[in-house]
């Protein structure tokens, strides 16, 4: 199992989980999105509307249609009623739950910095779980020591 640290300096989490799920859906993948900020699962969908101007990435707020047709799920708990093996963390929170994904992308502010080093210390023990560190560079992502 991967978990992804994304450290948002410059672009903001609704923005960046649309990137993460265009390319999960171009590889046929499906994604939970988690942020307990009803707000925030607000702006992610708005993102998901505009992200390409030719289209807009699929998606539906949890409990708000049928859950198991939708390739991006947004919620406020770690049930994946769409059966996604991807799961975005949008609100800086870790969830051990999330363990129970194929992968994670764990997306944090700087405010919530101590949060992510708790979470990247606490799985530095777990033999099955790979860790990625990833900060802004300008426009790109690129992947820190």
């Amino acid at each position: 199992m991967q978990v992804d640290f994304y450290q948002l300096t410059r672009d903001p989490a609704e923005q960046v989980i649309s990137a993460i799920a265009q390319k999960i859906l171009d590889d046929g993948g499906r994604l939970l999105v988690v942020s307990d900020d009803e707000a925030q699962l607000g702006r992610v969908s708005a993102s998901l509307w505009s992200a390409r101007p030719e289209s807009f990435i699929a998606h539906e707020k949890a409990g708000e249609g049928d859950d198991s047709l939708q390739p991006v799920l947004l919620a406020g708990e770690l049930v994946a009623t769409n059966s996604a093996r991807m799961i975005a963390l949008a609100d800086g929170e870790w969830r051990d739950q999330a363990l129970g994904f194929d992968r994670a992308f764990y997306l944090f502010p700087p405010a919530k910095t101590d949060n992510a080093r708790s979470a990247w210390r606490a799985l530095a023990d777990k033999p099955d779980v790979e860790r990625r560190y990833w900060k802004q560079d300008g426009g790109k992502w690129r992947q820190g020591p």
